[in-house]
């Protein structure tokens, strides 16, 4: 489909892209990347609501709130009623890694280890030799939630080649036996792994009664390659999309005729069925409250869900030039030539005729280059969040995001210019008519 693409200054995609580093930098866990969220729109004059409290929700207003590893936030404009439409920009805070046992602390031959136990669908073998981190929350025996971080703490080294002549051949990784990584010297008796991470959250390890910790790629992200077209970084997928639009949404206005939402849930590698998960009633719940401030009755209420837009963004997959096989054979997005929309004639993806015009629609507007994304029928789909929110809410909903290479590695490969251009597109979905 032609579209007349604008070409931003290249400082303002590198400065882009720097300021992604940071946020993904801020972001090691899904707790920590829900705290950024808030921290950034507060400074954007966000005010943030308990879900305890009561909600006073007006014209004008620009709130959000967290619920654990998820937040939603929202703009309500100016000329606002009882039946005002939503556009909804949604993403997730979480990607494949590894997450902390209970009773942490093992060893092995003079090692000491982390029973560790995968969550999601990593690749495996790019976790090895990475210095890694540990990040989430911590809750403390008065219920008090911390969030701690460490800085680089474990790795897991891989066998010399030595000791595997067929490594190269056929690197096979058992999940429990070879995933476990050390982070020090001496006998597990006398350590303890939380202790470590009490610290770099400056609270006494004896008061931890709870925790949800995972691993993240200690490395920060970094741009590279020819013209510096690439962007490499753990969690791409997908603070890539949570980056975009929470930027789009801090420069958003309050002249828009409809309610302008980020949504950011967790748990969408494991399949989203959580409190805090896309299929859980958090975003519905939220949507609710606002319009019963609003002064919505049903009526008002469905008729602003059938006029809503929800665009689901979360990264896909560029063509690979080792694996073109693996692609659609005609279809083939890549990397740096602009946002994807995706598209699956079973539904994996929310995409129909109405969202892709739509979508076409707003990337014009953001004079934004987009490219289809479909995969190639020998090939299994993926899903995303975007059928879970149609399907909760009856929203029209459209699929989108970047496309990357190296999805779920510890560390993921972007096009600089595909990350401002989908901001550059969220910003547009925000300010339509």
């Amino acid at each position: 489909m032609p579209q007349t693409a604008v070409v931003p200054a290249r400082a303002d995609v590198l400065a882009h892209a720097e300021d992604l580093a940071d946020f993904v930098a801020a972001s090691p866990s899904s707790f920590h990347a829900a705290a950024e969220v808030a921290r950034r729109l507060q400074t954007a004059g966000f005010v943030p609501l308990e879900e305890t409290a009561p909600w006073r929700t007006e014209p004008g207003a620009r709130q959000l709130v967290v619920r654990d590893g998820a937040v939603i936030a929202w703009i309500v404009p100016q000329g606002a009623g009882a039946d005002t439409a939503f556009h909804i920009f949604g993403a997730h805070s979480d990607s494949p890694a590894f997450a902390l046992k209970p009773r942490p602390t093992t060893g092995r031959a003079g090692w000491l280890q982390a029973g560790v136990e995968v969550y999601g669908g990593p690749l495996l073998n790019s976790w090895l030799d990475r210095e890694l981190r540990l990040a989430g929350r911590l809750v403390l025996d008065d219920g008090t939630r911390v969030l701690a971080a460490t800085g680089a703490l474990l790795r897991l080294p891989q066998l010399a080649i030595h000791l595997d002549r067929e490594a190269n051949d056929r690197l096979t990784l058992d999940r429990q036996r070879h995933t476990q990584p050390v982070w020090g010297l001496g006998e597990a008796a006398s350590a303890d792994l939380l202790a470590e991470v009490a610290g770099a959250a400056d609270v006494d390890a004896a008061r931890i009664r709870g925790y949800d910790l995972v691993t993240a790629d200690a490395a920060r992200g970094a741009v590279f390659g020819k013209d510096d077209a690439f962007f490499a970084s753990g969690r791409l997928d997908d603070l890539a999309s949570v980056h975009a639009g929470v930027t789009a949404l801090a420069a958003a206005g309050t002249d828009a005729g409809h309610i302008s939402m980020l949504a950011v849930f967790d748990h969408e590698e494991i399949g989203s069925a959580t409190r805090s998960g896309a299929a859980g009633p958090f975003l519905q719940d939220v949507v609710e409250r606002i319009q019963l401030a609003l002064g919505a009755e049903r009526e008002e209420q469905l008729r602003a869900l059938a006029a809503s837009w929800c665009v689901s963004s979360d990264v896909g997959h560029s063509v690979h030039p080792n694996y073109v096989e693996k692609h659609d054979p005609v279809v083939q997005p890549l990397l740096g030539s602009g946002p994807i929309l995706k598209i699956n004639a079973n539904q994996r993806y929310a995409t129909d005729a109405a969202g892709a015009a739509a979508w076409h629609g707003w990337c014009e507007a953001a004079g934004v280059t987009s490219q289809e994304f479909v995969s190639n029928n020998a090939v299994p789909c993926g899903s995303t969040i975007g059928p879970i929110t149609a399907t909760r809410l009856g929203i029209r909903t459209v699929d989108v995001g970047i496309p990357i290479l190296s999805m779920h590695s510890a560390r993921e490969l972007a096009g600089t210019a595909d990350l401002h251009a989908l901001t550059r597109a969220a910003s547009a979905f925000f300010a339509a008519a």
